[in-house]
């Protein structure tokens, strides 16, 4: 009977010397903080972002777990506040996830953007390249500064951002354009084969991103 009783107690000896251990508390403990915070803080910016947006039903979810997992990490802070190792990862879980939040959301390039394109120059390629793409514009006759100028107004998706630059860089390179978020766009003539808004399409384009570096 003695035996057994020793046996039993055996395992639960040797886990709590393990986490009494230095490499527990020196090494694994803060890089659990750290993953945890970084998480946690991953899961805020995404949620302030959504909530930007006007994504609002995603938001209440990110919340519930940044909270959960922020709970977890803070509790261990609590329990080993003797170790200045737990604070250094707390706060470099923290610079972590507001890079790799900030991350995750260009690659996902929610919403619309306003483009405006101003140019004194021959914008009749420019013209045909966008249209080209299936992109809808809005052409005006303007006076600048220095004369008669063309400005062309679109807008299209944050994913498509980066093809109507290289066309204005391609075509005119001259050409004065701002960007603007759009808050809400009814209707509208945008890239064909481009839907906005699936979530599996937003994942593609994450894990892209990760295997092209």
């Amino acid at each position: 009977m003695l035996k057994i009783q020793l046996l039993t107690l055996r395992p639960m000896t040797l886990d709590s010397s393990f986490f009494d251990s230095d490499l527990f508390r020196w090494v694994l403990m803060p890089l659990l903080i750290f993953l945890a915070r970084m998480c946690d803080v991953t899961l805020g910016t995404l949620r302030n972002v959504f909530i930007s947006k006007g994504l609002r039903h995603v938001v209440p979810v990110l919340g519930f777990f940044e909270v959960l997992i922020w709970l977890i990490s803070i509790r261990q802070i609590m329990q080993h506040l003797d170790n200045v190792m737990c604070y250094v990862s707390f706060a470099g879980g923290f610079s972590m996830g507001t890079y790799v939040g900030l991350k995750i959301e260009s690659r996902l390039a929610l919403g619309v953007q306003v483009i405006r394109i101003i140019t004194n120059q021959e914008s009749g390629e420019l013209i045909q390249a966008l249209q080209k793409e299936n992109i809808g514009i809005t052409v005006i006759n303007g006076q600048g500064a220095k004369g008669p100028v063309k400005i062309i107004f679109t807008i299209a998706h944050r994913k498509d951002i980066e093809i109507i630059r290289e066309l204005i860089n391609m075509h005119n390179p001259q050409a004065f354009y701002s960007i603007e978020d759009v808050r809400a766009a009814n209707q509208g003539v945008f890239r064909k084969g481009e839907e906005d808004g699936k979530t599996m399409d937003y994942v593609r384009r994450i894990f892209n991103y990760s295997s092209q570096k």
